[in-house]
């Protein structure tokens, strides 16, 4: 948990600075996130909330996104990914919003996804979405790769 603290407080910094906020829809991450997020004192000033949407009743009960809204695409997707941040920051109205779905393993998904495959996006001023591909089926570390990941491409779009 250090790194994704020490991650966290630079983007917690630059978000605060900005007078920014920020929401989180992790999934395979488990709440690691937020966590980091939450970790970095004056975390109030821009963590609006966030959500573990772990399964698909969960995304229904946490994020309320309709099935018309997934027509096409699958969990474990860019293209859900970008959905789930564009979700979270329309919900809290926040400046950003920052998503995470994938496979932390040690097997895959029942979308053929193999462990350690995640994408992670941002919606606000910018959008941006990512594959990570770790090549690793250790679930603690995928865990950490994957948050760091998300936190990393969050704070590069802040700091620009």
């Amino acid at each position: 948990m250090d790194e994704l603290e020490r991650i966290a407080g630079g983007v917690g910094e630059r978000l605060k600075a900005a007078g920014q906020t920020v929401a989180v829809a992790e999934s395979s991450s488990g709440g690691l996130i937020s966590a980091a997020l939450l970790a970095v004192p004056g975390a109030s000033k821009y963590y609006l909330g966030g959500a573990v949407v772990y399964t698909p009743k969960a995304r229904v009960m946490l994020m309320e996104i309709p099935k018309e809204a997934l027509a096409g695409m699958r969990s474990a997707s860019e293209p859900y990914a970008l959905l789930l941040a564009r979700t979270a920051r329309e919900r809290f109205g926040a400046t950003w919003g920052v998503s995470e779905t994938g496979a932390a393993g040690p097997t895959g998904n029942p979308y053929g996804d193999a462990p350690g495959h995640t994408c992670v996006a941002i919606s606000g001023p910018v959008e941006q979405v990512i594959t990570i591909e770790t090549g690793s089926d250790d679930r603690s570390a995928n865990m950490r790769a994957f948050a760091a990941a998300a936190l990393e491409l969050l704070g590069r779009a802040v700091g620009d």
